[in-house]
Order: structure tokens, then sequence, then C-alpha cells
């Protein structure tokens, strides 16, 4: 009778030791780190590209306002003209409700409508007080700029 002797083998238990998991852990919050940091100025992109965006559709809307009222607001009048029927000179020939609301700014703010404009005085300007939200600083955008 043969006896076969069972050789017995270290079994390493399956898992991760903590000491692995740490290291691991680090990797992982070094890279979520980065990643934060790289993308910390794409909100403010954001928020340009849809000031630049209300531009042109305001646009579009103070254009139909023209071609209805014959010429575009006042200042004074604004761009409250554009949901609400001016009382001041001069009166529009034809008014029709145009927007339900004028859009604020990407920053919260009211835009401000200048007809004529500063840049180019023959056409209107809107202009968002940016960033900081104070008007006639370097961050304030303007719809006459290229």
């Amino acid at each position: 009778m043969k006896v076969h002797s069972i050789q017995r083998h270290p079994r390493r238990n399956a898992g991760f030791t903590l000491l692995e998991m740490v290291i691991v852990l680090g990797i992982i919050a070094m890279i979520l780190g980065g990643a934060i940091f790289a993308m910390r100025n794409i909100g403010d992109s954001a928020k340009l590209t849809q000031a630049d965006n209300d531009f042109k559709s305001l646009q579009s809307a103070l254009a139909m306002y023209k071609l209805n009222a014959g010429t575009f607001p006042t200042s004074q009048q604004g761009l409250k003209a554009l949901y609400e029927k001016p009382t001041s000179a001069p009166q529009p020939r034809r008014w029709t409700r145009i927007l339900d609301k004028v859009p604020l700014d990407p920053w919260g703010q009211e835009y401000i409508y200048q007809f004529p404009g500063k840049k180019n005085p023959a056409d209107f300007e809107i202009i968002s007080k940016g960033k900081d939200g104070q008007q006639g600083t370097e961050d304030d955008l303007s719809s006459q700029d290229a």
C-alpha cells in the first residue's frame, strides 16, 4: 500500500493589505486633485460663452423690435421695451411683446442697454458688468466687441 504524502503549500490570503489600500487611495486623491485644479477655469469660459449667446439673442429681439417700432428703444426705455410697451417718447408705431423677460447675465446681474452705443454710435450696445459686478472695469463685456 502506497501512502501519498500530502505537501502543504503555504497559501496567501486573497485581498489587499492595509498599506496597499492606503497607497491606492493616495494615488486616486492625487489624480482627483490634479483634475480639479485643471478644471478651475472651465466655469469662467462657459459664462463668457453664455454672455455671447445672450448678446446674440438680445440683438435678434432688438432687430425685431426695430422692425415693428421703427427704431431701437432709447437707453431710458432699455431692454424692458422688449416685454413691456414703452410709455416714454419715442412711442413705437407698432408694439408686440417679444420676450417674456430679459435674462440676467451669467453672474446674476442685469444687462445694461445703451442706444446709441459708446463704440459704435449708429448701433445699440448691451453690456455685462462681468465677474466683479462693477461697471467700467476691465472684465466688462460689450455686444460691440468683436
